[in-house]
């Protein structure tokens, strides 16, 4: 009895330090933001939410009401906006289910640093949602324009840039840990995908955007944004991106066309590639070396070729090698001329090869990146010619040539 007193005591003890749901939260208290805005107005910041409305989204019946809606304020901080947006919004913003931040161009060459320490730092805030900067636009614009095939804009926008990175190569889905991680590293700056409005963009925040075939304004990722610290300082092309993306490991699938011996061109599907980067000390000077291992489909062939020939495909590799290579060389040189940051990593690369060189070197590292010998091979393997080997295109030419 006394050992069946003392446990039933031990279960009152517990019972009683168990706080219950005590951080729950109602949905019918909430506005759930998907997508957050950041800009900056004079010495203050403008942040703009977009809200789901709950009913919308739920069913498949519209009432023709907006699936979001949307919310800003303008204050000191951006705790201080999301709560003085409570004058305006019947809910309390909840920006647990983010799944985009845009930040404008406008605060990213300023310096985004501040803005960013609110969304680490908030425990309602979680790292899964991409962070892109609005290119040559406000980011409260981005967020007004209404989108087709998903409801949601901002989950659009997710799933748009989630899917371009795996299937097209130029852009790179960049989450908030990933980018204060290159924000603290001593070997490499950060990069974020650019959005920008194409189109009208006041016919886009209205319910016609979504009324026709083809919108009259939509949403395109456009060039990587390169940062010196947190600064923005200039842009990279879709061509440099890719390139960039290529060095970092960073490309699963994408599309790709070289020129043909006699004119016309090539296309491949990329379906696998492996990079590696390797620094080394050489003569006390550091060097870099890439190797990029790329596997491929033949996709289009525009062009006169006999693929039943080995040498004809050794031919397409070998020009396919040497395209990749110089897209990746313009690219480093012209970073190197330009923005004289390592976006790369070339320094952590020095570092993980050389930590006791690396102490010397990154004092000064930004001046040594631009000088850097940076030496790139690269091997390209056709895997499929497709479902044909010839193209019918040529059995057409011969045919128009004896009639």
């Amino acid at each position: 009895m006394k050992r069946m007193g003392l446990l039933l005591c031990i279960c009152i003890l517990l019972a009683i330090s168990v706080t219950g749901c005590w951080s729950r939260r109602e949905l019918n208290d909430l506005a759930i933001a998907v997508g957050l805005g950041i800009d900056k107005v004079g010495d203050k910041y403008n942040i703009s939410v977009q809200v789901v409305e709950p009913s919308e989204v739920a069913g498949n019946k519209s009432s023709g009401v907006a699936p979001v809606t949307m919310y800003q304020a303008t204050a000191n901080s951006l705790l201080e906006a999301l709560r003085k947006m409570t004058t305006i919004s019947p809910r309390k913003i909840y920006i647990a289910h983010l799944r985009i931040v845009v930040i404008s161009e406008a605060l990213a060459r300023e310096g985004i640093g501040n803005a960013l320490d609110f969304m680490s730092r908030d425990p309602e805030a979680r790292n899964d949602f991409y962070v892109v900067v609005a290119k040559d636009a406000k980011a409260i614009d981005t967020l007004k324009i209404l989108t087709n095939l998903e409801k949601v804009p901002a989950v659009r926008l997710f799933s748009s840039l989630d899917t371009s990175e795996k299937q097209w190569a130029p852009t790179m889905a960049v989450k908030l840990d990933k980018l204060i991680s290159d924000l603290v590293s001593e070997g490499r700056q950060p990069v974020l995908t650019g959005l920008r409005v194409i189109g009208d963009p006041k016919i886009g925040e209205t319910k016609k955007n979504v009324e026709s075939i083809l919108s009259p304004a939509d949403l395109q990722y456009s060039g990587l944004a390169v940062f010196k610290s947190d600064k923005l300082i200039g842009w990279l092309s879709d061509e440099e991106g890719k390139a960039y993306n290529y060095i970092n490991n960073n490309v699963s699938s994408t599309a790709g066309s070289v020129n043909c011996p006699k004119g016309g061109k090539v296309t491949f599907r990329i379906i696998r590639s492996d990079s590696k980067v390797k620094g080394s000390m050489r003569n006390e000077r550091p060097q870099i070396d890439i190797e990029v291992k790329t596997e491929a489909h033949l996709a289009e062939v525009q062009c006169t070729l006999d693929l039943t020939k080995p040498e004809t495909i050794t031919t397409l590799q070998k020009l396919a090698e040497q395209k990749l290579i110089d897209m990746i060389d313009t690219t480093i040189a012209r970073v190197q001329q330009d923005y004289k940051v390592d976006i790369f990593g070339f320094g952590e690369a020095i570092r993980r090869s050389n930590p006791k060189a690396w102490k010397t070197l990154k004092n000064n590292w930004d001046h040594t990146f631009t000088n850097i010998s940076v030496n790139v091979k690269a091997q390209y393997k056709i895997q499929q010619l497709g479902k044909v080997s010839d193209s019918f295109l040529e059995k057409m030419k011969e045919q128009n040539g004896v009639r």
